[in-house]
C-alpha cells in the first residue's frame, strides 16, 4: 500500500487549503481512511476519519472548519481546510489500516506527510 499526500503550503490565517492523498496497492473503497497531524514538539493527533461507508468524524478543534471526504473512483481522500489558524500549523499525514489475513490484527500505513504553515 502506498499513500501519496499533497496540497500543503503556506497560507495566511483565515485562508483555505485542500489536502489530497492518493492511495495505490489497495482496494481503496474497502478502506477506512484518516488524516493526522503533528505540530513541532507535539504528538501526532487524529484530525479526521472517514469510513468505507463515508461516515466521518472530526476532532473538536477542527469541527466546522475542516471536512474529510473521499472519491473512490480516484482512490483519493481529501481534507478541505477552511478558516485556518496559526495553531493548525503542522505536518499532515494520511493513514489507513488493513487487516492482516484473518489474524484480527491490522497493518498501519502512512503517507509521507505534507507541511501546512499558517501565518498570523
Amino acid at each position: 500500500v502506498q499513500l501519496q499526500a499533497s496540497g500543503g503550503g503556506l497560507v495566511q490565517a483565515g485562508g483555505s487549503l485542500r489536502l489530497s492523498c492518493a492511495a495505490s496497492g489497495t482496494f481503496f473503497s474497502m478502506n477506512d481512511m484518516a488524516w493526522y497531524r503533528q505540530a513541532p514538539g507535539e504528538q501526532r493527533e487524529l484530525v479526521a476519519s472517514i469510513t468505507r461507508g463515508s461516515s466521518t468524524t472530526h476532532t473538536d478543534s477542527v469541527k466546522g472548519r475542516f471536512a474529510i471526504s473521499r472519491d473512490n473512483g480516484k482512490n483519493t481522500v481529501y481534507l478541505q481546510m477552511n478558516n485556518l489558524k496559526p495553531e493548525d500549523t503542522a505536518v499532515f499525514y494520511c493513514n489507513t489500516k488493513q487487516p492482516i489475513g484473518s489474524s484480527g490484527l491490522f497493518q498501519t500505513y502512512w503517507g509521507q506527510g505534507t507541511l501546512v504553515t499558517v501565518s498570523s
